[in-house]
């Protein structure tokens, strides 16, 4: 049994999620390069010492620390990931090297907010350095409160055991086998063939910070021999991250290597040139510059706060506020009070599913879907239980319960976190408004309105009149929040966390609202006023000239015609594509019909919907119908599919509707029964294998001859890589391909899409994605068959003369963007389109694409 002397636990330094070290988006750090341990997802700012010890180690940039305890173990707190190329900007160390710190003591604040906008991530990662000196790590798991939660215990080597390990002469450093010569001819004879490389210029813009120095020891530890590295008098053990970083490496330092042992030679050889070479960093590797805000942004005239939705627009405040809703808090028997809450929450369940009918964009979509995930959250929804059976009334408890979840969110120092808790509040006063019998107020302005306010909800947001508002500034919220999506979502120009004074601005005040910059200017100058308006004007006259051509054919300038069709949910969606432009539905999604119920639609309920969105396109326009798409991560309570560690990789789209052929069956039947009034093509989402086409179009087949409906065309979805490397062979079989970019984008990267670290890089102009792109079209052209693409590509101006260059003939997109798609594309040169698409598909990296992409827009 071990003694305590023995056992080592470390409290958390910040408060947060934690996370297993595995799965850090980093290799240095998951691989356990630096060193073994835990990584933190953090809430708080101030990182507290983890355990009491002397800091042997304050990095150059503030950002990483190390502790050495009483019983030798050296433990390494590094804040985020890629936050050393910052320079030290957002920290502030509270304690100096060689200080002694006991558990709690405040080590380093930091700025969460800004530092998360610009690092790569937040992730914090608490590692023990000698991890020869730990027989076994005990990680914690869950969330954790900094100074107060136990998130890593050790169990250590006996000292004995310990020391036994530290004698090896290939740890002594070459000043101390010079201090020792004279009494050991061996150590002597050492020193004299102690080699030492070439001078090396360090070129790490951040020096040797966690990640190259991780490397760098990694290569170091392969050898026998003790390696070095030199700068003039200073030395380290490059087989140490901890030594490395104590060396406070700068880049353009002169550095040597110095080794002694057996093989000293290959040592020196090996590790000079891989720190030559950044040690796997790009040379000068550093953070794009943040661009200069306009000279408005200075004026004492101008109030600051975060660009949430690009865009100019002039005009006079308007200042919005919540109504307070009250509530009874009288209580009948909590039973009774029980049932008006569940009819409450039923009610708001159904007002948010009318309100996601209203809407085509995705990611619309998906936030008014986290609402209703929301109402059923059992935290929440326990938390009301409580108060009504303590003998509150429903509204009371239902209060008290959103707006507990709601301060405790937005009292974080997490912007992500405290943005959920305006979704909290926004579902909350929804329900509330039921309880209490009133209605939401709607925002009635005047024309010509720059809303502002303490805080909009996505509920405001999405049901803003946008002829009147022209844009809105909120003193909350930040650029990941519902609302801002919302606000880019419509066009509209909003700012965030704009300056309190912005509250103080009378009615009627004349400002000028630029999102692009985050700023709002009032009180302009009649320059200033002109001069916006004129840019204004130019953006409508252009809109204007979009609308008024989006009813011809997409040509492009060398005869290529390019079809431009919508993505819709339903036949008001179709409707407005019609109106501007659409030559067509490229994707209907039928899940809408399957979602928020306790049983599967039937054939009589599907139909009507399909062939309503039939009867708005006509025989003249193409009407494409994916079937069904849940599964896995979008789980449909009637489906007695099974819980998944995996769900993206596991009963997704079409496996679902194989492995349901009743229900499946049922969909194809009232879908073709759309055929006589519409162009009809049936897509199959997700299909990876050949089988699983050929068993649902043999599905399908049964379902023609037993309905009479044979004019139609089956296409495929190509969402994953296996199905874009199989493009020929899926092409002698499907009439066409239809490439879903959102997806396919993230299992050709392996990123989840909606992952806050990942989502980022998860981006579609990767050139793995183009090249799977690339792969259909060519697979595709070789039968005669068609490509589209009906995902967010589809939509991004950026994108579009990629995709015609590689081969696309039709885009899917959501309904606002047709008009600018239509001529975006009549400007376009096909053969210009083709020379581009084959030069970034010689790139390297997403930004490398996009950076010969704005070149070309030029």
């Amino acid at each position: 049994m071990r003694s305590p002397a023995d056992r080592l636990e470390l409290f958390a330094p910040l408060s947060g999620v934690l996370v297993p070290l595995e799965s850090v988006p980093d290799p240095v750090f998951a691989q356990k390069m630096v060193g073994d341990g835990i990584s933190l997802d953090p809430t708080s700012g101030d990182l507290l010492a983890p355990v009491a010890g002397t800091v042997t180690l304050l990095h150059q940039a503030h950002h990483a620390l190390t502790i050495t305890t009483e019983h030798g173990i050296e433990v390494l707190l590094h804040i985020g990931i890629d936050t050393g190329v910052l320079g030290g900007d957002g920290f502030r160390p509270k304690v100096s090297q060689g200080e002694r710190v006991e558990i709690g003591q405040l080590l380093i604040n930091f700025d969460v907010d800004p530092v998360a906008r610009t690092a790569r991530s937040l992730l914090t990662q608490i590692l023990i350095a000698n991890v020869e000196r730990v027989a076994r790590f005990v990680p914690a798991t869950g969330i954790v409160v900094a100074g107060q939660s136990v998130v890593l215990t050790l169990e250590l080597v006996p000292t004995w055991a310990a020391d036994s390990t530290t004698a090896s002469p290939l740890e002594l450093t070459p000043t101390l086998i010079s201090a020792v010569a004279g009494n050991d001819a061996a150590v002597e004879a050492a020193a004299r063939h102690a080699l030492t490389g070439d001078e090396v210029r360090l070129p790490n813009l951040s020096g040797l910070h966690a990640r190259p120095a991780a490397v760098l020891v990694s290569a170091a530890k392969k050898f026998k021999s003790d390696v070095r590295l030199l700068r003039g008098a200073d030395e380290a053990n490059a087989k140490s991250v901890v030594a490395l970083l104590g060396l406070g490496t700068r880049c353009g330092d002169v550095l040597r290597v110095s080794a002694v042992g057996p093989d000293a030679s290959a040592a020196v050889q090996k590790v000079s040139a891989l720190l030559a070479e950044g040690c796997g960093e790009q040379a000068g590797e550093a953070l794009p510059p943040t661009a200069p805000l306009p000279a408005l942004a200075t004026s004492a005239r101008a109030l600051a706060g975060v660009s949430a939705s690009p865009g100019l627009a002039v005009g006079r405040v308007i200042q919005y506020r919540h109504a307070a809703i009250e509530v009874a808090e009288s209580a009948e028997t909590p039973a009774r009070e029980r049932s008006k809450l569940d009819g409450a929450l039923h009610d708001a369940r159904g007002q948010i599913e009318a309100l996601k009918g209203q809407f085509t964009d995705p990611a619309k979509v998906q936030i008014l879907e986290a609402h209703q995930e929301l109402l059923e959250d059992p935290d929440l929804v326990d938390l009301a239980i409580a108060g009504v059976n303590q003998g509150k009334s429903a509204g009371s408890a239902w209060r008290a319960a959103f707006s507990a979840c709601a301060n405790r969110l937005g009292a974080l120092d997490n912007a992500l976190l405290r943005e959920r808790g305006n979704d909290i509040r926004d579902v909350g006063r929804r329900v509330l408004a039921l309880l209490a019998g009133v209605s939401q107020a709607q925002i009635v302005v005047p024309e010509g309105s720059i809303l502002i306010a303490e805080e909009l909800t996505p509920s405001d947001t999405a049901s803003l009149d946008r002829s009147r508002v022209l844009g809105f500034c909120t003193t909350t919220g930040g650029a990941t929040s519902h609302v801002a999506i919302l606000a880019r979502s419509f066009g509209m120009p909003a700012v965030c966390g704009i300056d309190q004074a912005a509250l103080a601005l009378a009615d009627g005040t004349l400002v000028v609202l630029d999102g692009s910059h985050g700023v709002l200017q009032h009180a302009p100058t009649e320059a200033e006023i002109a001069a916006a308006q004129q840019r204004v004007a130019r953006q409508a006259t252009r809109r204007r000239e979009e609308m008024a051509g989006a009813a011809s054919t997409a040509v492009t300038s060398d005869g290529q015609r390019i079809e431009v069709v919508a993505n819709v949910r339903n036949a008001q969606d179709a409707r407005a594509a019609v109106a501007n432009g659409a030559e067509g539905v490229g994707l209907l999604r039928s899940e809408f019909l399957f979602d928020d119920r306790d049983t599967a639609p039937d054939e009589e309920e599907q139909a009507p919907a399909y062939t309503a969105v039939a009867e708005v396109l006509g025989r003249q326009r193409t009407l494409v119908v994916r079937t069904l798409d849940v599964g896995g991560d979008k789980p449909l309570p009637y489906l007695p599919l099974p819980r998944e560690d995996n769900p993206f990789l596991g009963l997704r789209g079409v496996r679902v509707s194989l492995d349901q052929p009743a229900m499946f069956r049922t969909q194809l039947r009232a879908i073709l029964r759309a055929a006589p009034l519409a162009r009809l093509h049936i897509m199959f989402p997700m299909i990876a294998l050949l089988e699983e086409l050929r068993e649902a179009r043999a599905i399908l087949a049964e379902e023609q001859v037993a309905t009479g409906h044979h004019d139609v065309r089956v296409g495929v979805m190509i969402e994953v890589p296996s199905a874009a490397v199989m493009a020929e062979q899926f092409a002698r079989e499907a009439d066409f391909f239809s490439i879903g970019s959102n997806d396919l984008t993230q299992y050709t990267l392996a990123m989840d899409r909606g992952h806050a670290r990942l989502a980022r890089k998860a981006d579609a102009l990767h050139p793995a994605v183009l090249k799977m792109i690339a792969l259909t079209c060519d697979g595709a052209r070789r039968h005669g068959k068609w490509v589209g693409v009906c995902g967010g590509m589809a939509s991004d101006a950026m994108a579009v003369p990629v995709l015609i260059g590689l081969g696309v003939e039709e885009l899917s997109v959501s309904v606002p963007a047709i008009p600018a798609i239509k001529a975006q594309l009549k400007r376009l040169s096909l053969a210009e389109c083709r020379q581009l698409a084959q030069e970034v598909l010689e790139l390297g990296t997403a930004a490398e694409v996009r950076a010969r992409l704005a070149v070309f827009a030029d």
